[in-house]
């Protein structure tokens, strides 16, 4: 794993291009695809705009219109567009379903899928081994053990040993939250955006993973999905924005999502980040 390299003071599009593109087999689209122009593109991505501003779009044709202007989306990103200019002009990118096309279109792989999948094979042994040989490893990991056992009560399945895997692996790394803490109640607007982290951060409705029942995400301190039903789903999109906005893992919570991220890909899976991102 590489330093981090401070990119806060380096303009957008040259920070854009320090990053590495190892994993991606679409990271530098140099053509349109056959049939399309500029003025196709444009086309296009207005009309996924005002798609948008209704609830009854057809999914289909959404995953269909951001499979082809996947070139414009991702060129934006290689251009260094702030993340709320890509909220404004790609709405769809931010909910699952143009995640999981941008994704997929970008590495080849269904990301819903295979973290689900591999989370629920892998990360019960990396939680075996958290609370068995790991558990007197600190005090401060002993409390957070305790804690989470009383916290999590009889609740069990996939979701909830991720929640209490990755709860352990801050602990256990000594690392920052990938969660900021909101009442249940709250609305969207009522979010303090300026005490969250300015990195991909799961807005947690409610005081604990355990008691929430919604979720929101936030990149660069805007809200871009506020409504996200599934631990899971808020999870796989956090990383999902690490790599489609082309995001370093910051130094402060490197180790946890590395390793989280290892528990989740098979012998096919390569993450398109950078070295800070194995």
């Amino acid at each position: 794993m590489m330093t981090q390299t401070h990119t806060d003071v380096v303009p957008l599009e040259e920070r854009a291009a320090m990053q590495d593109t190892y994993g991606c087999i679409n990271w530098n689209v140099k053509f349109l695809p056959i049939g399309e122009t500029q003025v196709s593109q444009q086309q296009k991505m207005e009309k996924l705009q005002n798609m948008y501003q209704h609830s009854d779009a057809n999914p289909k044709e959404v995953t269909c219109l951001m499979k082809s202007t996947f070139y414009t989306q991702h060129q934006h990103v290689n251009q260094g567009k702030s993340i709320k200019c890509h909220r404004e002009e790609w709405p769809f990118w931010f909910d699952e379903l143009g995640m999981m096309v941008h994704f997929k279109e970008l590495t080849g792989i269904n990301i819903k899928e295979t973290l689900t999948h591999n989370l629920d094979l892998k990360g019960k042994r990396l939680l075996n081994y958290l609370t068995t040989v790991c558990v007197h490893k600190s005090k401060r990991f002993h409390q957070t053990y305790a804690r989470l056992q009383r916290m999590r009560g009889q609740q069990s399945g996939c979701s909830e040993d991720v929640k209490k895997m990755l709860l352990l692996l801050l602990s256990y790394f000594e690392e920052e939250s990938v969660f900021f803490h909101v009442d249940d109640t709250c609305l969207a607007e009522e979010v303090e955006l300026g005490q969250v982290p300015l990195t991909p951060t799961i807005i947690v409705c409610g005081q604990s993973c355990y008691s929430s029942t919604r979720y929101m995400l936030s990149l660069d301190r805007n809200l871009d999905n506020t409504n996200i039903s599934s631990f899971i789903s808020a999870l796989w999109l956090m990383f999902g924005s690490y790599y489609c906005f082309n995001i370093h893992y910051p130094s402060e919570l490197a180790s946890t999502l590395s390793q989280t991220q290892t528990k989740s890909r098979n012998h096919t899976w390569s993450w398109c980040g950078s070295d800070s991102r194995p």
